[in-house]
Formats: structure tokens, C-alpha cells, sequence
């Protein structure tokens, strides 16, 4: 738990103030194998500057570039073409 925490943490230090960070809580996510598939998924997003995902929490928190936007459906075909699915994504501001 301390790990995926002081990922956020380094997620939003690293980001510029305005940027937002998602979360994303997912189902199916039960192996090392998942987690690397949701990652690679996520990175091919142009707009993606980073990726934390954590199987024990069975969560992803990805940090936009430049406050960019990324669409839930883009979200969600990246995590479900790994093989998962995702429960409520949850935008938060960094500011």
C-alpha cells in the first residue's frame, strides 16, 4: 500500500499544478501479466505522461500530458482489450 501511495504522490509532484491524475478501480485484474497488459495499453494514449498500476489494490491512476483530456471509452477499451474491466473512473485535480 505504501508503494502505489508514493506513486500518486510521485504522479502528482511530477506533474505540472493544474494537471489532473485518473483513477481507476479494476475487476479481472489477478496477475503480473494483467497489470503489464493495462499498462502497455495505457502508454499507447498519446496523451498518457504516466502509469502507476497496482494488482494488489486492483487499481491504475495514469497522469494526463499537459492537463490533456483522455475519453472514458478510450479508457476503458485500453483496460478491457488487457482482458478487464473497470469500475467508476475518478478524475482528481493536483491544484
Amino acid at each position: 500500500m505504501k508503494k502505489l501511495w508514493l506513486a500518486a504522490a510521485l504522479l502528482l509532484v511530477n506533474g505540472a499544478a493544474h494537471a489532473e491524475t485518473i483513477e481507476m478501480k479494476v475487476f479481472g485484474m489477478v496477475c503480473g501479466f494483467c497489470a503489464q497488459g493495462i499498462e502497455a495499453n495505457l502508454r499507447k494514449i498519446p496523451a498518457t505522461a504516466d502509469v502507476v498500476v497496482s494488482l494488489e489494490n486492483k487499481l491504475v491512476i495514469l497522469r494526463p500530458r499537459d492537463s490533456a483530456n483522455i475519453a472514458g471509452a478510450e479508457l476503458r477499451k485500453a483496460v478491457t482489450d488487457a482482458g478487464c474491466d473497470l469500475k467508476p473512473i475518478t478524475q482528481r485535480n493536483a491544484g
